[in-house]
């Protein structure tokens, strides 16, 4: 058994292969660790270019693509390891950014999940968008991370360069134990894209596992590489499967005034599109609301199912208060003010 899978997913991305898979092989030349990329059925020269160029790596290939969460859960089945590294297409790589993290897990069997310092691949001097130094959700299921709130993100000048519990990590870059990866049903396939991440780390807290960052690893990501982070389709993705998260891992004392509360939010949020004339977006959220209703049958079994084992819900790295608020009436755009 390989101790560590690094484990790509792809679709259609030959050229992100071409310019960041040397990265990955060049500095995860360590003992026990392999590479494999799952193909969701790309219709680009992907599987050529990994069979000719780099024959070493295995391709695990998929008979349709089944988008961010299932594409996973099904390649995953085919990879016998102790840890997985969930990492992105778009990522470069620097030396020492799996070891630190390895012996972090081994030195501390609560730690379900971990992620390192994510930085922009375009300005290496800041913080990237998804997951920066590490992820937090407010009371309401809005995420926010360490180094960016909103679309606010922070230069990196070492203010959060401690080991740090957090409360999801990105699956830009994901190390989780296999082993509860499979337990816990891997990424929920209804979620197809965005958000599967972070329901996944609810579920790990509510049983009591810890999320953490090591600062010591350090990679570069590109992000929106698949989609931008204005693109109507990603905010249908975040609207819904937020939606989809709250549902599913809210603690059953808060849970009407939570959902009622980020009902209207939603809304304050769909006007703010419309009248910034962003008509695409308006009607991604309302969409993620429609689709959100039509799903809500199914999430009923999988909330009642969670609860008899959920165990913990009261999170410290859950912000009590809307970040939503704090970012436009209170003017707090860092993590740090906080």
């Amino acid at each position: 058994m390989t101790k560590t899978a690094v484990v790509i997913l792809n679709w259609n991305g030959v050229e992100l292969l071409e310019q960041f898979l040397p990265s990955v092989i060049k500095y995860s030349n360590i003992e026990d660790a392999k590479i494999f990329v799952i193909d969701n059925n790309s219709t680009d020269n992907s599987v050529n270019f990994l069979q000719q160029k780099h024959p070493d790596i295995e391709i695990i290939k998929l008979d349709k693509n089944y988008g961010f969460a299932e594409g996973y859960n099904k390649g995953l089945q085919h990879i016998t390891a102790e840890y997985y590294i969930l990492l992105n297409s778009d990522i470069e790589v620097s030396s020492n950014w799996i070891e630190p993290v390895i012996e972090l897990m081994d030195n501390n069997t609560q730690v379900a999940a971990c992620m390192p310092k994510i930085r922009s691949y375009r300005n290496k001097r800041f913080f990237e968008h998804a997951g920066a130094a590490g992820g937090f959700i407010d009371r309401y299921g809005y995420p926010f991370c360490r180094g960016r709130i909103l679309n606010i993100v922070e230069e990196d000048k070492a203010q959060y360069n401690n080991r740090e519990e957090i409360f999801w990590a990105t699956g830009a870059c994901f190390f989780v134990r296999a082993s509860l990866f499979a337990q816990f049903g891997g990424f929920d396939k209804d979620f197809f894209a965005h958000m599967e991440e972070i329901d996944l780390c609810w579920r790990f807290k509510n049983r009591g596992y810890k999320i953490m960052f090591e600062p010591q690893s350090v990679i570069y990501h590109v992000g929106g590489a698949t989609l931008d982070y204005l693109n109507p389709h990603k905010t249908y993705l975040n609207f819904r499967n937020s939606l989809l998260m709250l549902y599913k891992n809210l603690s059953p004392k808060h849970f009407f005034q939570v959902f009622m509360i980020r009902m209207i939010l939603d809304g304050i949020a769909a006007l703010k599109f419309l009248l910034s004339m962003e008509f695409k977006n308006f009607f991604a959220v309302a969409k993620a609301h429609y689709s959100f209703y039509k799903m809500i049958n199914n999430f009923i079994s999988k909330r009642k199912e969670l609860l008899k084992m959920n165990t913990i819900y009261n999170h410290k790295q859950i912000n009590k208060k809307s970040i939503v608020y704090q970012f436009f009436i209170k003017k707090i755009h860092y993590y740090s003010d906080l």
